[in-house]
């Protein structure tokens, strides 16, 4: 239902994202042409122009994409994906020339592991994940199997990665679990025959390999933090290294540069380039969080590399110096606020982090962390003088958006962490919710702050706050089924509306004689401020909750995002959708419509945060 209902609808126009999946092992590559950074966020391949950071995006993937290979001269990108169990997991092969979908191939289960191709692009080799644990050859011209195989003779361990051969179409290995197989393609019989690599004693769980360019030895990156060079032609242990200092937490990556020397990046994050030969570390580099992609531009005078704290950087040979050229956040992301009357930043919160980024050109401006703690919700004062914070140790934060510098510290704001917060417009007062259900009022002093009052109506947490503009009357929706408006100036309730729902969002209409509300029944619905009383009830979505909601400022659209993955515009007056957004590939969490209606912004569960061009612009 969710395919038909999106399909005819008008489509909104991705402009950017913010994300980079730094989990995908070598998902980061540099396309033969030397313009383009290629690499998955969700279940979008995103194309990146070096030179001015312009995207381009390849939609067809239903689900993460766990994978990406592209062609040696450059004519086609592969990607594969995971899907649910019990489901085939999808191979696209796209042109890039044309940026389309050139062809689909469904042949393996659950998920697409690696991917690679031969080197006059007449084959791709395919391998499945644990679940699935076959190998298969494609034709690409005709899109059709040649043939296929168990990747491994018996059940124990697992292959986990594929690399062709640099001269030979019909030569391939595969690796993983103390398995290491040199195969061979015999087209007329539709058969690949594995030939087992001798690797003596030594037990090993090789996570990527590399082949010399002329095709005399493989190189293979192993867990426990040391490589090995095996003779392609007779596939025996010809070297292994180094002895003494191992990579820390293993080798995830490797690339052969044209001298010879290796790069190795480890699952501790160091960037490593060593001797060919008896692998002694020549330079060393160490980057935040694991090395997974390493993407050599050129003939190597470049090189980016990708880390699990879904960072890229910029290298050069001679220099060997990181330059982070691009950060995004690597867990979900949990709110949204944008700076008001500006429009030209915003902020967002996801695990320990907070980010101020620039809208234009989404580019992180400021970094705020606070280690081991969790950032539930933030606000942006009116003022745009001060960042509040809610926190999951149950104290509020206050910073300054400039400088990040923690200005105010409210310790036991809530006793089960802090939930959702807000700033009234005269900058006075900070309303916040907590995991127990209650409301507090706080006074913000130049010196200092005060408590107020302790509201105490709610049964269970609090998950969305929204105050008037005359800063008097504020509205609290909670998981409780419970959404209340009170008086903070009175500190008392003058409304409550009951729902068979944990609410997620509420929002008041510009106009503020009616909310609307969403959460876990999928509905949208719009209430009386003064009786409660329901005005109009709207099916929201197909399936999952609702987790955001924001009107525009002259209240004549609302947009909605939640579990189906869809990005909503609706006519408020109409109660009818006018715009989808495809493209987010988890849950989303959090959106908002810019204050000149040109820019809509959502978050998502993978970290994701997408920027799009609002539809209906405010006329003049």
């Amino acid at each position: 239902t969710m395919a038909l209902e999106t399909q005819t609808m008008p489509q909104l126009e991705l402009e950017a994202v913010i994300g980079f999946n730094g989990h995908v092992c070598a998902g980061l590559t540099v396309h033969p042409d030397r313009e383009h950074l290629i690499y998955p966020l969700g279940c979008s391949v995103i194309l990146k122009r070096i030179k001015d950071d312009k995207q381009e995006f390849l939609h067809g993937h239903t689900n993460n994409v766990s994978c990406v290979s592209v062609s040696k001269s450059g004519s086609y990108i592969a990607s594969g994906q995971v899907t649910f169990m019990g489901f085939k997991a999808e191979v696209i092969i796209w042109d890039y020339a044309q940026r389309t979908i050139y062809a689909q191939l469904q042949l393996h289960k659950a998920k697409v592991e690696a991917l690679a191709f031969s080197p006059n692009e007449k084959y791709l080799v395919s391998l499945g994940g644990q679940d699935d644990g076959s190998i298969v050859v494609w034709n690409i011209e005709t899109k059709q199997a040649i043939c296929g195989s168990l990747a491994l003779a018996h059940s124990a361990g697992n292959c986990l990665t594929v690399q062709y051969s640099n001269t030979n179409d019909n030569v391939f290995v595969s690796a993983g679990s103390e398995t290491l197989r040199v195969w061979e393609l015999d087209v007329p019989n539709r058969k690949i025959r594995p030939t087992e690599c001798q690797t003596g004693k030594l037990r090993r769980i090789v996570k990527c390999v590399q082949v010399r360019e002329d095709d005399t030895f493989i190189f293979c990156g192993t867990t426990s933090g040391d490589i090995l060079k095996i003779n392609l032609k007779t596939g025996l242990l010809s070297d292994f290294g180094p002895v003494k200092d191992k990579f820390s937490m293993g080798v995830n990556v490797l690339r052969i540069l044209k001298c010879g020397y290796l790069l190795v990046g480890s699952g501790s994050g160091t960037l490593t380039l060593c001797s060919g030969i008896n692998f002694k570390t020549l330079k060393k580099v160490q980057l935040e969080k694991g090395v997974t992609s390493i993407a050599i531009r050129g003939e190597g005078q470049q090189f980016y590399v990708g880390t699990e704290a879904a960072q890229i950087y910029r290298f050069g040979y001679d220099d060997f110096k990181a330059e982070l050229i691009y950060t995004s956040h690597n867990s979900a992301v949990k709110d949204v606020a944008i700076c008001f009357g500006t429009s030209e930043l915003f902020a967002t919160c996801s695990g320990e982090d907070i980010r101020l980024w620039h809208i234009d050109k989404p580019k992180e401006l400021l970094r705020i962390t606070v280690p081991n703690m969790t950032c539930n919700s933030l606000d942006i004062m009116f003022d745009g003088h001060s960042i509040i914070s809610a926190w999951n140790d149950g104290n509020i934060r206050v910073f300054a958006p400039e400088s990040g510098r923690l200005m105010i510290i409210m310790p036991n704001a809530h006793r089960m962490g802090v939930t959702a917060i807000a700033g009234t417009r005269d900058c006075k007062r900070i309303v916040s919710g907590g995991g127990e259900g209650q409301v507090r009022i706080w006074e913000v002093e130049p010196n200092g702050h005060r408590l107020l009052e302790t509201m105490k109506e709610h049964k269970a947490t609090i998950t969305c706050i929204k105050i008037k503009s005359d800063s008097k009357n504020c509205v609290t929706a909670s998981a409780d089924g419970a959404c209340i408006i009170w008086d903070i100036v009175r500190f008392v309730s003058l409304q409550m509306v009951i729902a068979n729902t944990m609410f997620r969002t509420v929002c008041y209409h510009p106009e503020e004689y009616q909310v609307i509300t969403s959460g876990t029944d999928r509905k949208v619905v719009y209430w009386d401020v003064f009786d409660g009383t329901v005005i109009r009830e709207l099916e929201g979505s197909q399936s999952g909750a609702i987790n955001g909601m924001h009107i525009s400022q002259d209240g004549r659209h609302f947009v909605t995002g939640g579990d189906d993955k869809l990005v909503k515009v609706w006519d408020y007056m109409e109660g009818v959708v006018t715009h989808v957004g495809i493209a987010h590939s988890g849950s989303i969490t959090s959106i908002k419509v810019c204050s000149n209606n040109r820019t809509l912004l959502s978050t998502s569960a993978d970290g994701a945060i997408l920027r799009w061009r609002f539809p209906h612009p405010s006329s003049p």
